[in-house]
């Protein structure tokens, strides 16, 4: 499915932003044969309400002028109330922001944290009798308060293995890239990575989306070292800019994630996946389209800009990894197969 859709190109001096020098391009916003639009946002972020370093409307505005359409921001067991944040930003320009919390809980000395979305006040953390019942308990508390759970950095501390992930009730996102230092992303010495422990939760027959984001604490100073803002995020795809479409589409899968890879255009199907690109003018990069299936096999790799895959009988998922020349990569969100 191809648009008709003039490319932007968005230029960004390192002075600027020395972590990405692809996050204002990837704001681009394209309209699609299917219903809605994209909008990018970020999903985990802190303040001094917790253990980040600048003020809510310091973060806020940070990631307006680096032209994100929506924020979550998730303190510590702390709900910073993003109304009055709201009727600041969003009346200059259409940005939004979410009201969360990262429900910081534990078993023993493991940590588990959970992220809540759309809550209506704070929630206090629940302990269990395991790494499993706390993170069971913390998603059923989220549920109960009306909130959208998301279950955070699995490999931090190497607290949450596939088996356990498998195992829990009503969780649909869980992230499977966190830019912030120490998260263990690509797992090691025997573990997995988060993007072959999301094909091992799928394989065992769950529905469960994986998200980017950047877990940024520090806005004041930018490095390697430091957990800084856009190094991840997601683009979604819903009808409108609001709480109730947005959670609607992460609900549905309908977004992809990304640490720099922009598409100009995701379709999911019944039994299938098309993915479209059109670079920026002068831009150079190439991309490789892996689309992945039941425990990580890679069913077919596409060099084409204009990529797409149908599932085969016996094929229980099929999903779909971007990546570009620059080290860029994006991970588009499974397609299940009928019953």
């Amino acid at each position: 499915m191809r648009l008709d859709v003039r490319p932007i190109l968005v230029r960004v001096g390192f002075s600027v932003l020395v972590v990405l020098p692809w996050v204002l391009l990837s704001t681009i916003q394209v309209s699609s044969k299917s219903k809605g639009r994209w909008y990018k946002g970020n999903l985990h972020t802190h303040t001094i309400n917790s253990d980040g370093d600048s003020s809510p409307d310091v973060v806020a505005r940070w990631y307006k002028e680096n032209r994100y359409n929506f924020l979550v921001l998730s303190d510590h067991n702390y709900l910073t109330d993003p109304k009055g944040l709201n009727s600041v930003f969003a009346a200059e320009e259409r940005f939004l922001l979410i009201s969360g919390e990262e429900v910081t809980s534990g078993f023993e000395k493991l940590p588990v944290h959970v992220n809540a979305f759309n809550l209506h006040h704070t929630l206090q953390p629940m302990f269990g009798k395991s790494v499993l019942d706390t993170i069971q308990k913390n998603v059923d508390s989220i549920l109960a308060a009306g909130g959208m759970p998301s279950l955070n950095h699995p490999n931090l501390g190497w607290a949450i293995t596939p088996a356990e992930l498998s195992q829990v009730r009503n969780l649909r996102l869980f992230e499977i890239f966190n830019s912030a230092p120490g998260n263990n992303d690509s797992g090691g010495g025997g573990s997995p990575g988060l993007e072959e422990m999301w094909d091992i939760v799928l394989s065992a027959g769950n529905r469960i989306y994986g998200i980017a984001v950047d877990d940024a604490h520090v806005f004041k100073v930018f490095g390697p070292e430091h957990s800084n803002p856009g190094r991840g995020w997601v683009n979604v795809r819903a009808r409108e800019l609001s709480v109730e479409a947005i959670l609607e589409s992460l609900e549905k899968g309908h977004f992809y994630s990304s640490t720099g890879v922009v598409l100009t255009n995701v379709e999911w199907f019944s039994d299938g996946l098309q993915i479209d690109i059109v670079p920026a003018k002068n831009d150079d990069r190439k991309y490789t389209v892996d689309f992945i299936g039941k425990d990580g096999t890679l069913l077919e790799r596409s060099f084409d800009n204009n990529s797409s895959y149908t599932l085969r009988p016996g094929q229980p998922y099929v999903r779909a990894k971007v990546t570009s020349s620059d080290g860029g990569m994006a991970w588009v969100q499974p397609v299940f197969a009928r019953p």
